[in-house]
């Protein structure tokens, strides 16, 4: 589809009220049946507080089946608003800030006076003849002095103090209140908005990236145009969007912008599709939305994570399926962040922490080296033979470890490798469990190189790609369906997994033990 470079910018002028504020305005070219063109033209989010306007492209459908819902809520967050800034204005606030200050300064003063009655004392006292009760008698009455004015401060701040802590407090709890009911609205509309592709195929916002997708998805000018060209059974042949009226952060009024990358990219794959089978068009379809949970409680949450999806988002549009964006989908109430990563290609154990102290103090070991974690990968071919000199071995040659220094070359992203100069130091220990001719289904059994071998490896320390580098650098080997580092084997994933994490509970102190059953 080509893109349009001159559209006139009277054509966002439907009503000319619009311009009093800034928007984005798009227009699309498209040809009909008979080979008649049509132009069509739209406007992000609302006009004028109104989602239909005569003459513009209506908004995509089943907006209207949550419409009682969306006032309602509109409504108790409209309500929740004036009762935030009622409690960030309390009375108490103003009069703690007028008083607390005249306090301290009486504190500085009389502390700044006592320093100096202390060195007159110490200088009086090693004087001959020198009165050492009297001078212990003032240095307790100065004393006495700042615990009463302490009290004196303590009693007219203390209950000032207790009203700000408990307006705080509901403050925290009402912004709660209104994430959840947010998320619990935006979760509503991308279940009732329905999209149809020009293949003629349907499916809700919510069904196309189970994930979740930011606010206002579905609200911009790119996929109103594409659903409205393809109910009617128009080509399109070219489409622009442009900015008009009072700029705004980087739009400037009368420039031409593409389809945003957080909102529209992610649909327009689908939309364009001529192909009803098509799921979610240049964007991979997802996995299953669900996520085993293998250990949780308060403070913490450790899930399985399936091979190919991402440990968290990406920066591009097409990356944005991951484990973080699916439970916050599942989860819209409960804070979750990371601790660590996992490769997207790897599976096994996720660790999540549900508040940001417990993430700290969790991140701090895995800094300080102070978690296990212990993986599991099927190599291609006998390992023991092929061991490099540089690796040291047990007398049975089963066990042993590879210290090999990695980086990751600029010109050469994202893979790692070996350099002595540029490389961070890196420490694998590994243990030879199986070696067992291949699968039928992971590839053929006709030459002993063939063959894979079951490894135990723990990374003692956490680069990037350090098992699948330290395999091939450091055991001559590769990781079964490692095409990154030059596994050729017809394979369906890596076969490598996260299948044990032991550290310290972030508050109990009590030795915490998460395994997952290895898939392969």
């Amino acid at each position: 589809m080509q893109e349009l470079r001159r559209i006139p910018p009277e054509s966002a002028q439907g009503d000319r009220s619009g311009q009093r504020e800034g928007k984005m305005y798009g227009v699309l070219l498209a040809e009909g049946p008979g080979g008649d063109r049509q132009v069509l033209k739209a406007f992000s989010g609302l006009l004028n507080g109104k989602a239909e306007v005569l003459g513009w492209v209506p908004p995509i459908l089943g907006r209207d089946r949550v419409a009682r819902q969306e006032v309602e809520t509109l409504a108790q967050l409209e309500a929740l608003k004036q009762h935030l800034m009622a409690l960030q204005w309390i009375p108490e606030r103003s009069h703690w800030a007028s008083l607390a200050e005249p306090f301290e300064q009486r504190l500085r003063e009389m502390g700044e006076r006592h320093r100096q009655a202390k060195a007159q004392r110490e200088h009086q006292r090693a004087a001959p003849g020198a009165g050492l009760e009297a001078l212990n008698q003032q240095s307790r009455q100065d004393g006495m002095e700042r615990r009463r004015l302490k009290q004196e401060r303590d009693a007219v701040l203390g209950p000032l103090k207790t009203a700000i802590a408990q307006a705080d407090e509901q403050i925290r709890q009402i912004k709660r209140q209104r994430k959840h009911l947010s998320q619990q609205l935006q979760t509503q509309l991308h279940q009732a908005h329905v999209l149809t592709n020009f293949g003629g195929r349907s499916q809700s916002l919510a069904q196309l990236l189970p994930g979740g997708l930011p606010t206002g998805t579905g609200e911009c000018c790119a996929p109103k145009l594409l659903q409205a060209a393809a109910a009617q059974g128009l080509k399109p042949i070219a489409m622009a969007e442009f900015w008009w009226g009072a700029s705004l952060g980087d739009k400037v009024q009368g420039e031409f912008y593409g389809a945003c990358a957080e909102r529209c990219q992610p649909l327009m794959g689908f939309l364009l599709s001529r192909s009803a089978g098509v799921r979610v068009g240049e964007i991979v379809a997802p996995l299953a939305a669900t996520l085993p949970v293998l250990y949780e409680d308060e403070f913490l949450l450790a899930i399985d994570k399936p091979a190919g999806l991402l440990s968290v988002p990406g920066r591009t549009a097409d990356r944005q399926d991951s484990a973080l964006r699916r439970l916050r989908q599942l989860r819209p109430t409960q804070t979750l962040i990371p601790v660590h990563r996992l490769d997207q290609a790897t599976s096994g154990i996720l660790l999540f922490a549900k508040d940001p102290q417990s993430h700290s103090l969790l991140s701090r070991q895995f800094q300080q080296r102070q978690v296990e974690k212990i993986y599991e990968a099927l190599v291609v071919g006998p390992v023991v033979g092929s061991i490099a000199g540089s690796i040291a071995l047990d007398a049975e040659q089963s066990q042993g470890e590879i210290d090999l220094p990695l980086w990751g070359d600029p010109r050469d992203r994202p893979r790692q490798s070996v350099h002595a100069d540029h490389g961070k130091p890196s420490l694998t220990r590994f243990r030879l469990l199986e070696h067992r001719p291949a699968a039928p289904h992971l590839g053929k059994m006709t030459a002993p190189a063939e063959r894979h071998t079951r490894l135990e490896l723990i990374p003692i320390t956490g680069r990037t790609h350090q098992l699948r580098v330290h395999v091939k650098a450091g055991l001559g080997s590769v990781i079964l369906g490692d095409r990154l580092y030059g596994c050729q084997a017809p394979t369906d994933r890596l076969h490598l997994h996260a299948k044990a994490l032991s550290f310290r509970h972030c508050h109990t102190g009590a030795w915490i033990e998460v395994r997952s059953q290895v898939p392969f």
